[in-house]
């Protein structure tokens, strides 16, 4: 039968992607993560994409948060969080565990659940644990919908300091010297794991930068001196992490390059340099984000260093299996070697971060960086890949 002459139904406009930014969550970055969030929704093209916010409280409730990055600052040294800006203090966002079903539903006690409309990628701006690890990515993987960033494994990798670094060392990237105190070894016997250390200071020199194994923005991070200071800041570390990482100190300068997924495979930027700043004893969390130390971009390399620091940098993304966007951190050595410190699966992406102004260095501004990073997860499927 012929269906020419039936009725035709008319063709549905097509609707912008629609872009869940997720912010927040139970590490001790989810401040950072809040501000992050503020300056991506501050640079979406709202022309080309429908924008969710969604926020993570401290104690891991999702909530429907207000699109107003203006609120979303570090304000007199202090950085802001989810519940200031959750739309209430008991309704719930849901991710169905359901690939054929995108749908966010949003409820509260009392009320019917409200449909908000399907999401077509989720672009997730947390930071540490419970965000920037694996589980968020593997929440998402099961929901089958499309995220920026990392998946699993690389989230992972790039998480523990200790695993990636082994990783690193069987693809033949150089690393400093570093001993692991597990959470067993200190509960057992803390004697034992203080040796560990004492002993791992006697062949490699004080100082050592104590460290929680599996955080970021140089929290929870102590410069020891020597071994009165060492049980104060293993404790400190362990606030943030029961796994600890200790690395002997480089001498060198500090380099960062960022790593960016094309259409054609990752390329690198600019590299920078992070000078030492003059009111701290290293880059710690109070140089980064509140007295904001700058750092020279690019930095200035020999056309030899530079050509170098980015091809170890593809390399570690590489090593790692990471997609999307990375920060790999240098330090070139005082004999010209470079030397992989870290991996960042979801770098600092507020306005005065590194990663976006190297991009800037090397011709990508802030929007057009955050447009290139949803567009890659729209290209890739959930799933083994």
């Amino acid at each position: 039968m012929s269906t020419e002459n039936l009725p035709q139904s008319p063709e549905q406009p097509s609707r912008k992607p629609r872009v869940a930014v997720v912010c927040g969550g139970r590490s001790s970055e989810h401040g950072i993560s809040v501000v992050t969030a503020g300056a991506v929704l501050r640079a979406i093209d709202r022309t080309k994409y429908e924008v969710l916010s969604i926020g993570i409280t401290r104690d891991g409730r999702w909530a429907l948060t207000a699109d107003e990055p203006e609120r979303m600052a570090i304000t007199e040294g202090r950085t802001p969080s989810v519940e200031e800006l959750a739309d209430s203090a008991e309704g719930g966002v849901v991710l169905p565990v359901d690939p054929a079903n995108r749908e966010v539903v949003y409820s509260e006690p009392g009320s019917v659940p409200k449909a908000l409309g399907e999401v077509d990628v989720v672009f997730p701006v947390l930071h540490g644990p419970y965000g920037e690890d694996g589980t968020l990515q593997g929440l998402l993987e099961l929901s089958g919908v499309p995220y920026v960033g990392s998946g699993v494994l690389a989230s992972a990798v790039g998480q523990d300091k200790e695993y990636m670094k082994r990783v690193f060392t069987s693809f033949g990237l150089k690393v400093g010297p570093y001993v692991v105190i597990r959470p067993r070894e200190w509960a057992r016997d803390q004697s034992a794991a203080r040796k560990k250390i004492v002993d791992f200071a006697g062949e490699h020199g004080w100082p050592l930068f104590v460290k929680p194994a599996r955080a970021g923005s140089s929290i929870g991070i102590t410069k020891v001196d020597d071994l009165s200071g060492l049980d104060e800041a293993v404790e400190e570390a362990r606030r943030h992490d029961p796994k600890v990482l200790v690395e002997a100190a480089l001498r060198g300068r500090e380099i960062e390059c960022g790593v960016l997924e094309f259409e054609d495979g990752p390329r690198a930027s600019a590299p920078a340099e992070i000078p030492p700043p003059e009111a701290h004893a290293y880059y710690d969390f109070e140089a980064k984000y509140i007295d904001s130390t700058p750092g020279i971009v690019p930095a200035p390399l020999t056309e030899e260093e530079t050509a170098e620091v980015r091809r170890l940098a593809v390399e570690a993304f590489e090593a790692a299996s990471c997609e999307g966007l990375v920060r790999a951190d240098f330090f070139l050595t005082e004999d010209g070697e470079f030397v992989i410190n870290e991996i960042n699966t979801m770098p600092g992406f507020t306005p005065i971060s590194m990663y976006p102004q190297m991009w800037q260095a090397s011709g990508i501004g802030y929007p057009e960086l955050v447009d290139r990073l949803i567009q890659a997860a729209l290209r890739r499927s959930t799933g083994l890949r």
